[in-house]
């Protein structure tokens, strides 16, 4: 609040941060999850993820079930065929140990972020958002966010969108709690991330 002006009037109007209030305990259903909600509505993701644990009996399924499961299975809950492919690579990556999530919370954020990215379907927003709400890591700035985009060029009143380079110089005065900042940023908009 004392380094910048814009975040103390966001962080008087929205009062206590609540970024750790919506997540998953376990991360591999966060990422499933993650992969889901992809460029779905929240009200879409929501029904495919209901009608997912349902296919499995209404618990949400292991690695090893989501594997043994015929595509065509899936696809009638109403995933398209790429993020089929997608949830069956995290899974099978989870399963063979290539990808180990109980270890990732003792590594840096960009080896989260690399280690998650390599999983077909994950890219670094998706990793960033994993980073901020299951891992709960204080500073990262998912520059590629277009909510994140649009808060700092509203709040800040800039005449043009802000560039990857723009939004890190201005987000140096958050540091080491950015995280806590793009919160404070959606909040502005009146809505949360689809994560």
């Amino acid at each position: 609040m004392r380094r910048d002006p814009v975040m103390r009037e966001l962080i008087r109007r929205h009062g206590a941060c609540g970024l750790a209030d919506d997540q998953h305990t376990d991360p591999y259903k966060a990422l499933v999850h993650s992969i889901m909600s992809q460029q779905l509505s929240t009200k879409a993701a929501a029904t495919i993820a209901r009608r997912f644990d349902e296919l499995f009996g209404g618990a949400f399924p292991g690695p090893a079930q989501v594997l043994a499961m015929p595509e065509d299975r899936l696809r009638s809950v109403g995933l398209s065929r790429m993020k089929v492919a997608f949830i069956r690579d995290l899974a099978g990556r989870i399963h063979e140990g290539s990808l180990r999530l109980d270890e990732l919370n003792g590594l840096s954020d960009e080896d989260v972020i690399r280690a998650l990215t390599q999983v077909k379907g994950i890219g670094r927003w998706t990793a960033e958002m994993f980073l901020m709400f299951r891992l709960h890591r204080p500073d990262v700035l998912p520059v590629g966010d277009l909510g994140i985009v649009n808060a700092i060029k509203k709040q800040y009143r800039l005449r043009k969108t802000p560039s990857p380079e723009r939004m890190m110089r201005i987000g140096e005065a958050w540091r080491p709690y950015r995280s806590i900042a793009c919160w404070y940023l959606w909040a502005s908009l009146d809505n949360a991330p689809d994560v």
